[in-house]
């Protein structure tokens, strides 16, 4: 990776410049970085997608929105006419532009996108915690997607950064949650954030079934990407269980179809987030309902940007959210 001068776009007359303040990187970042997404990056690339900023500049036809105003961009942009689109599903059209990977991103000190990608921050909240909008949207999108109910016995499998934000996301819903993790570290990390954990070494379907008094639970999530935690959502979910997959597995992973027929199983797929996702993410994270600023682990210059990512993948258990200070804080 190297640091250096990027071309800025001139504003368009629908277009606005973000001076950055914070970018985090996440896996798909570490993907890219590492060549496994060059069908889809052409380089040299400018990545980053998950950022917070202040306006700079305001093109001529953009309304509502005034310089120094804090924003976050939710990054997708859609073609408007596939089938996805025509039938109001445009975070995964067809022909979808991811803002960050297929299109450069916010991993710059300044930024010029369309103003119809903005999404309002309040002013007093700190940037580097509104980072963290656009996972939380994740997380706030895979809970809408399963339907989470208050009272219902949650299981979310994988406690990384999105695992324990979809745990927060559906605590905060009502739901009674249990985040089972391998990691030591990460358990103790989530046990302090309040949440109740298990060793997923264990027996975790017995272990649920005596945490639900023999039922099952409601909801699983598959966060692990592992071939194991597929096997564990499936075997912990109770009759008529939603088993909600969000992990990207990169491989066909063996599922027990049997039990989806005998037990009446339902699979859903999340992926991404719609605007009315993005608008509740930043409530949550104003509201300190989700532990943003305790997520973040790690924060290091855009001149050394390089180094977040070594952070990231070396850093194990201990690292977190990984965020890179891009000067507008």
């Amino acid at each position: 990776m190297k640091t250096g001068e990027a071309p800025l776009a001139a504003v368009a007359a629908n277009e606005v410049t973000i001076d950055v303040a914070y970018t985090g990187i996440c896996g798909t970042d570490l993907h890219i970085f590492h060549g496994d997404m060059d069908a889809r990056v052409t380089l040299p690339a400018v990545i980053g997608h998950e950022m917070s900023g202040r306006l700079a500049e305001i093109g001529s036809a953009v309304q509502n929105w005034a310089p120094g105003d804090a924003v976050t961009v939710m990054p997708l942009r859609w073609c408007g006419t596939c089938p996805a689109c025509s039938a109001g599903h445009s975070h995964i059209c067809h022909h979808l532009d991811f803002v960050g990977i297929d299109s450069p991103g916010s991993l710059r000190r300044r930024w010029t996108v369309p103003a119809d990608l903005l999404v309002r921050l309040p002013q007093d909240l700190p940037l580097d915690r509104a980072a963290l909008v656009e996972p939380t949207a994740v997380a706030v999108h895979d809970v809408r997607r399963a339907q989470v109910a208050p009272g219902e016995k949650v299981l979310v499998v994988g406690g990384g950064p999105v695992g324990l934000l979809i745990a927060s996301v559906a605590a905060s819903a009502g739901a009674d949650v249990l985040l089972a993790e391998l990691n030591p570290q990460r358990r103790a990390f989530a046990e302090k954030l309040g949440l109740h954990t298990v060793d997923a070494a264990r027996d975790v379907p017995a272990y649920v079934q005596e945490w639900t008094e023999g039922a099952g639970a409601d909801v699983a999530f598959e966060v692990s990407g592992a071939a194991g935690g597929v096997t564990t959502a499936v075997d912990a979910l109770a009759v008529r269980g939603r088993l909600v997959l969000v992990a990207i597995h990169g491989q066909p992973r063996p599922v027990n179809l049997h039990r989806f027929f005998w037990r009446e199983l339902t699979l859903i797929g999340a992926r991404l987030y719609d605007r009315a996702d993005f608008e509740t993410a930043v409530q949550l994270v104003a509201e300190e309902k989700v532990p943003a600023a305790q997520l973040i682990s790690t924060v290091v210059p855009l001149s050394d940007a390089a180094s977040g990512f070594a952070a990231l993948e070396n850093g194990g258990s201990g690292q977190m959210k990984v965020l890179v200070d891009c000067g507008a804080a």
